[in-house]
């Protein structure tokens, strides 16, 4: 027979090609399972050790506590039992500044002038919506409950002097906050206006109105984080107007900020640690159980009642509403956030690891999560606004104070405005309550009344606030989908 130039193929050419197809390809498909199996469980690992170990600190607390026969645990004690904790909580505290700022800026200038807008209204509706109705929700269950019966508490201890202020110094101190004079100040400390009462003839007249005494201003211990985020805004849309001259500042932000995230990579395998230590802590520093099952016991539990109908319900419900898929896939990614902030009761201090989980395990992107959860961790603070709701109305059932349909609703506009100006910082609900409480003519003393049962409710409310910032994020990308689409991908570098 005659070459005709055409390979002969065999009878069967499926079972000729397909055992050395399978030959090649079965080391690829061993290797993909191998690495699918450690990158699952690497990403089960930390949320899981994390909730043992916060379980555990529990259980530790509660039996150091019962061993030590009744008698508080000396304070040198407490802090060497909190110290691995707060090796760690500092650790995280230390990644505040540099992650938030160049994020923000990064994401910023990277953006489409027009879409940043877009996307700033987009969460800026999201805040308010989530915001409002937190304290809606905390109004109507503090009135239904009616957890304030003034026969059943006793009179506030002492807890030192309360601070001199009015509701409009403190609304002035929070816009003059948004633009501090000095950058480098502002990483250490904001202002604060001081009252002082005025000297008559040598004394010391404190009768006087407020308003009539003397003004002036202080720097208190603590970060000027609002201030930092606006200067970090207009800067990312300066870079952004600059095109090609700013691209080299643009990149090293984006720098800056995935070294940021590498570090708190490295410092979340300490998580499971740090958090057993200060649960144990904070559990052997308590003054006093029986007070938050006692007295404190039925506005304990409004508190939480609310927390719960609002990070269970009306969150998701708004994820569902938004983005037309069900929450549960996605809050089951932000296990490590809300773990962390339970246990560092600070929305800031958690800030890096609710990026990373965003990022890493919902697969939101960057430009979202680096713009929308930085602004959100300082103004939208939903626990935070559900609780001096339900506080200050619970203060004045016990002052047997009853209040109309005006004074309710000035509580609610006051506790928004209150948690916008609440730094990221533990316990920083008590300071802007004095705002709030003005709003109904009580005395800022009435807030050592709640003060035995406000350091683990700030545990609740500060892991919803995370939380809510979390949906927002997810929400704000869902809704800005398309616009994303049509602009080049922000280039990261992601490490398992």
């Amino acid at each position: 027979m005659a070459e005709t130039g055409i390979p002969l193929l065999p009878a069967n050419p499926v079972s000729a090609v397909q055992p050395t197809a399978v030959k090649m390809e079965e080391p690829d498909e061993r290797r993909e399972r191998k690495k699918g199996f450690w990158h699952k469980f690497k990403k089960g690992f930390l949320p899981i050790m994390t909730v043992i170990c916060t379980a555990l600190g529990v259980m530790v607390g509660l039996i150091l506590r019962a061993n030590a026969e009744g008698k508080p645990w000396r304070p040198r004690y407490v802090m060497y039992m909190q110290f691995p904790g707060e090796l760690f909580l500092r650790m995280l505290k230390m990644l505040i500044i540099p992650l938030m700022v160049s994020s923000i800026t990064a994401a910023v200038g990277a953006l489409d002038l027009s879409l940043s807008k877009k996307i700033g209204m987009r969460a800026i509706l999201y805040y308010a919506a989530s915001t409002g109705s937190a304290v809606i929700e905390g109004v109507i269950l503090v009135t239904l409950i009616h957890p304030g019966n003034p026969d059943i508490y006793a009179a506030p201890k002492d807890l030192g002097a309360a601070r001199n202020s009015t509701t409009t110094d403190t609304l002035l101190d929070l816009v003059r906050n948004m633009f501090p004079p000095n950058l480098i100040q502002s990483c250490i400390a904001q202002y604060r206006t001081v009252l002082t009462p005025p000297v008559i003839d040598g004394v010391v007249n404190a009768s006087v109105p407020l308003d009539d005494w003397n003004i002036s201003g202080t720097y208190d211990e603590g970060s000027n984080v609002l201030g930092l985020v606006i200067f970090a805004i207009i800067q990312g849309i300066a870079i952004g107007r600059m095109g090609k001259m700013g691209k080299p500042l643009l990149d090293f932000y984006e720098a800056l900020a995935e070294v940021s995230m590498l570090i708190t990579r490295w410092v979340l395998w300490l998580s499971p640690m740090g958090v057993f230590f200060l649960v144990v802590s904070k559990i052997l520093e308590a003054e006093s159980f029986a007070a938050m099952v006692g007295q404190l016991g039925l506005y304990f539990l409004t508190v939480l009642l609310g927390l719960t109908i609002h990070g269970l319900f009306v969150l998701p419900m708004f994820y569902f509403i938004c983005c037309k898929k069900l929450p549960l896939k996605f809050i089951a990614n932000m296990g490590q956030a809300a773990i962390t902030a339970f246990a560092t009761g600070s929305s800031s201090a958690s800030l890096s690891v609710s990026m990373q989980c965003l990022e890493e395990k919902n697969k939101v992107d960057v430009r979202i999560s680096r713009f929308v959860m930085p602004i959100g961790a300082t103004v939208n603070m939903d626990g935070t606004a559900l609780y001096e709701a339900v506080a200050v109305i619970f203060i004045s059932q016990i002052r047997q104070m009853s209040l109309s349909i005006g004074q309710l609703f000035a509580v609610s506009i006051a506790a928004t405005l209150a948690s916008i100006g609440a730094a990221a910082i533990p316990q920083a609900g008590l300071v802007t309550m004095v705002m709030v409480l003005e709003t109904v003519n009580l005395k800022a003393d009435d807030v050592t009344l709640i003060y035995a049962v406000d350091w683990l409710l700030d545990r609740f409310r500060t892991t919803v606030n995370v939380i809510g910032d979390a949906y927002g994020a997810g929400i704000v990308e869902h809704l800005s989908r398309d616009e994303l689409d049509k602009l080049p991908p922000l280039e990261t570098n992601k490490r398992d």
